[in-house]
C-alpha cells in the first residue's frame, strides 16, 4: 500500500449521550511531524478532554523534572512534549499544533469542546480559524458565541478574538488551486480542504444568506422568487411525526402542517499536498432516500473518481442505530441498511468511471421500479426480496441476524432516487470498492447492558456489505489506536 498520508485520531466516536466522546476528530499529514499548526479538527464536540485521556497512559515518569521529552508510543508518538503533565500537555496541543476548526454542522455533541476550550487560547497565538459553510457559522455567531449562551470569543463584532470565521463555498471555491486541487483551500500545514454539503434531517428552521440567520421555515423572507424552499421543500404530514428531526413537538403545531427544511451538514474532502491522496471526513448526515433535498449522491460523484484511481482510500461516516430503528425514529441519521444503500450507489459510480478508463462501457440493467436489488428500509416491512445477485428466483425470507429483508420503505421518491443494481458487479473477481476503509462513528450508545451498538452496527454492515459484494471494509475506530491511511 505504500507509506500512509494521513495520521487519524478519532477523540470522540459516539454520538452521545455521554458527554465525554462525543464527535472530534483530529487529522494531520504525517509529513508534517507534529510541528505547530499542522493538525486539523474536524468537529469539536471533544477535544482537551479527549487529548489529555489519550496522553496520560504515555507520558513518562520524570523523577528528574525534565520537559522536552518525544512521546515514544500512543495515539500521539512523536510529539514533543513541553510541559510534565497530560493536562499541559493537552493545552499545548489544542494552544499550538492545533491549525483550526473544520465544522460539519452546528448542533451541541459536535461543537461543545469548541466553545468550552477556546478560553485557553493565548493571545500571542493569533485567532484560531473555524471554517465551515455559511449556515454553520451563522448558528454558532447567533446562539453559541453570542454574549448570552457563551461570550463572543470570535473577532467579529467586538468580540475577544480568539477565534475568526472562514465562511465555505459549498463544493469549493473555483478560484482556489488548479487541476486536481481546483476548489480546495488551505487547512494546516500540509493538508487542503473542500467542502461539500448534505442533509441530516429536517426541522422548522432555515438559513438565510441576506439576513445570515435562521427563520422559520415559512417565514415571509422566503416568498421572493431568489430565496424559494429547496426542491424538496414542503409541508409535513403529521401521520409521520416521527419523521421530524426533533423529537419534541410544539403543541401549537398539532393539528397543523408546518413547512420543513433540511438540516445543513457537510462532507469534507481532505487532501494531502504531499501525496494527492484524500479522505472524506462526513458529519451527521441522512439517506437521500428519504431526505427532502438529496444531496449525498454528489459526494459520491466527486469521490469516484478518486476511489476508481486509487487516491481516496478512506471514509469517515456516521452509521449512529443498528436495523432495529425504524425509518421515521432515525431523526436524520443512518443504519447499516442505509449507508449500504448509499455506498451502492458509490460503487455504482466508481464502476462506471473504471469501465470509462478501461474504454469498455457496459450496458447497464436498472432494476424493476419499486423493487430496489439492494437495501430494505424499514423492520416494519415484511415482504421477502431477491437476493441480489442471485436472479429473481432466489428469495431470502430472513436477513442477517434474523432480522427481514424489506422494500425501501415509504419515504422513498423514485423519481429522485434511483438505485443501481449491484448485480451488475455481484459476481466481480474485484469489487467495486475494493481497498476502501469505511470509519464507523457517531454510534448512538445505549447505556446498557449487553453487546455494545457499535459492535452490532459493524456486524450488520459486513452481512449486508458481503450479500451484494462491495469489496469495502468497515472498522470502529478504537481512540487509544491511532489510524494511518
Amino acid at each position: 500500500m505504500g507509506n500512509p498520508s494521513f495520521q487519524v485520531i478519532v477523540l470522540g466516536p459516539t454520538g452521545g449521550p455521554r458527554e465525554d466522546a462525543v464527535t472530534g476528530i483530529l487529522v494531520r499529514s504525517t509529513s508534517t511531524n507534529w510541528t505547530r499548526g499542522s493538525v486539523i479538527a474536524v468537529d469539536a464536540g471533544t477535544m482537551l478532554a479527549g487529548i489529555a485521556r489519550l496522553l496520560e497512559p504515555h507520558i513518562p515518569t520524570a523523577k528528574n523534572g525534565r520537559t522536552g521529552t518525544v512521546l515514544k508510543e500512543g495515539p500521539f508518538k512523536g510529539l514533543k512534549l513541553p510541559h510534565k503533565s497530560a493536562q499541559a500537555n493537552a493545552a499545548h496541543v489544542f494552544r499550538d499544533i492545533i491549525g483550526g476548526f473544520f465544522i460539519t454542522h452546528p448542533h451541541l455533541d459536535h461543537v461543545s469542546g469548541l466553545a468550552m476550550n477556546t478560553p485557553i487560547i493565548e493571545a500571542g497565538n493569533g485567532p484560531k480559524a473555524v471554517s465551515a459553510l455559511p449556515s454553520v457559522l451563522a448558528a454558532l455567531k447567533n446562539h453559541v458565541f453570542n454574549d448570552v449562551i457563551w461570550p463572543n470569543l470570535s473577532d467579529e463584532d467586538g468580540g475577544a478574538g480568539l477565534l475568526t470565521y472562514q465562511r465555505l463555498v459549498e463544493g469549493g471555491n473555483p478560484r482556489l488551486g488548479v487541476g486536481e486541487t481546483r476548489g480546495y483551500l488551505r487547512a494546516c500545514d500540509g493538508l487542503t480542504a473542500k467542502c461539500l454539503s448534505v442533509t441530516h434531517g429536517r426541522c422548522a428552521q432555515r438559513y438565510n444568506h441576506k439576513t445570515e440567520t435562521h427563520h422559520r421555515a415559512n417565514s415571509v423572507v422566503f416568498r421572493s422568487k431568489d430565496s424559494r424552499l429547496g426542491r424538496r421543500g414542503r409541508s409535513v404530514d403529521h401521520s409521520h411525526e416521527g419523521s421530524f428531526y426533533s423529537p419534541a413537538r410544539s403543541p401549537r403545531l398539532m393539528g397543523a402542517e408546518p413547512i420543513m427544511s433540511p438540516v445543513e451538514s457537510s462532507a469534507f474532502f481532505l487532501r494531502d499536498d504531499d501525496t494527492g491522496n484524500e479522505i472524506i471526513v462526513f458529519g451527521d448526515v441522512e439517506p437521500d432516500s428519504v431526505s427532502l433535498e438529496p444531496r449525498n449522491r454528489r459526494v459520491w460523484e466527486t469521490a469516484a473518481p478518486k476511489i476508481a484511481t486509487g487516491k481516496l482510500s478512506a471514509i469517515f461516516i456516521e452509521c449512529s442505530y443498528t436495523d432495529s430503528v425504524h425509518d421515521p425514529y432515525l431523526y436524520g441519521h443512518l443504519c447499516p441498511r442505509h449507508l449500504v444503500a448509499e455506498l451502492t450507489v458509490l460503487a455504482d459510480k466508481v464502476l462506471d468511471v473504471q469501465e470509462r478508463i478501461e474504454g469498455t462501457e457496459k450496458k447497464r440493467k436498472r432494476p424493476v421500479m419499486g423493487e430496489p436489488a439492494f437495501a430494505d428500509s424499514s423492520p416494519r416491512n415484511k415482504r421477502p426480496q431477491s437476493i441480489p445477485g442471485k436472479g429473481r428466483s432466489s428469495v431470502a425470507s430472513r436477513g442477517p441476524f434474523n432480522e427481514p429483508l424489506d422494500n425501501m420503505g415509504e419515504f422513498i421518491d423514485f423519481d429522485e432516487f434511483d438505485p443501481p443494481d449491484p448485480s451488475r458487479w455481484a459476481r466481480s473477481s474485484k469489487p467495486p470498492l475494493s481497498g476502501l476503509s469505511v470509519y464507523i462513528i457517531h454510534i448512538k450508545e445505549t447505556l446498557k447492558d449487553g453487546v455494545y451498538p457499535g459492535t452490532r452496527i459493524i456486524q450488520e454492515l459486513k452481512s449486508r456489505g458481503d450479500m451484494i459484494n462491495l469489496g469495502c471494509q468497515f472498522f470502529l475506530p478504537d481512540p487509544k489506536e491511532p489510524l494511518f491511511i
